[in-house]
């Protein structure tokens, strides 16, 4: 692992690093900031880690830019993990001049289609490596993991959550892409990632997952009412009626004239770090 940087914030550090990673074959970025609590508690002290999984055409960069977590970090003793969204370099196959597929859209899939096979294995990726490399170099304790993300994001962080629910005590997610097998940007990333084989969809879509049996106690929605994807490629109330028929009790919040962009998360990731942190905590 190679630090690229890291700053002094909140009392804790920010800091982004890189990896070589077997399961995508490329060099990886990601950002970690670890609060105060580490230096505070001493050698061998460990500490809750929240995921954040961001969307089409961001990296790590975005929310560890705009996020605004830190405060709310430092103050519940939580560290943060934000990888990028898909694999990067000259070498990675991607779709020109097409934001919602390839790089920067790897959607938190394992595909099986060439030539993103290789490649495009975020689910592997995000689920088993990069765990593995963050317990090894960070202060964490790998029995207290909660996920959260935002549009694409929000979509892996359901489903990564659904598939996982013993690992995560709790899942959030703002704007998420709740039922991606049933809307334009889902059905253009699974089909070509995965195939036509539409079964094999079904681990990867949060609405499909819950049909099929997945269940989770500690589910937070935050949806903006101005968001201009909702309706065409969220699709907020297919989640609702799924978790209804599951007899899923989640939190969801219609948030009154907030749009897509980080206006919106930034506003309301500090709640959903302390939300994350109640369920943390112990």
């Amino acid at each position: 692992m190679e630090t690229l940087s890291q700053n002094r914030s909140h009392g804790g550090v920010q800091g982004v690093y890189s990896h070589a990673s077997q399961e995508t074959g490329t060099e990886m970025t990601f950002s970690v900031f670890v609060p105060p609590q580490a230096d505070e508690l001493g050698a061998g002290a460990k500490l809750p880690v929240l995921w954040y999984l961001s969307g089409l055409t961001c990296t790590h960069a975005n929310v560890t830019e705009k996020g605004e977590y830190r405060a709310a970090c430092a103050e519940h003793g939580i560290v943060f993990v934000a990888p990028d969204t898909s694999p990067r370099g000259d070498d990675v196959p991607d779709a020109e001049d097409e934001y919602d597929f390839g790089k920067g859209a790897g959607f938190y899939v394992d595909a099986t289609e060439e030539p993103w096979a290789k490649n495009f294995r975020m689910r592997s990726y995000i689920e088993r490596e990069l765990p593995d490399l963050i317990a090894a170099e960070f202060p964490v304790d790998m029995q207290r993991q909660a996920i959260t993300g935002h549009s694409m994001g929000g979509h892996g962080a359901l489903t990564i959550g659904l598939r996982n629910p013993n690992r995560f005590r709790s899942i959030s997610a703002f704007s998420p892409i709740v039922a991606p097998s049933r809307v334009p940007w889902g059905e253009k990333a699974l089909g070509r990632y995965l195939g036509d084989d539409r079964d094999s969809w079904r681990p990867y879509d949060a609405v499909a997952l819950i049909e099929d049996g997945a269940r989770h106690d500690h589910i937070l929605v935050d949806q903006g009412t101005a968001d201009n994807f909702l309706e065409d490629q969220l699709k907020t109330g297919a989640l609702a009626m799924a978790c209804a028929k599951a007899g899923i009790e989640p939190t969801i919040r219609m948030q009154e004239g907030y749009d897509h962009s980080y206006y919106f998360i930034s506003t309301f990731l500090g709640e959903h770090v302390a939300w994350h942190g109640e369920r943390l905590r112990g």
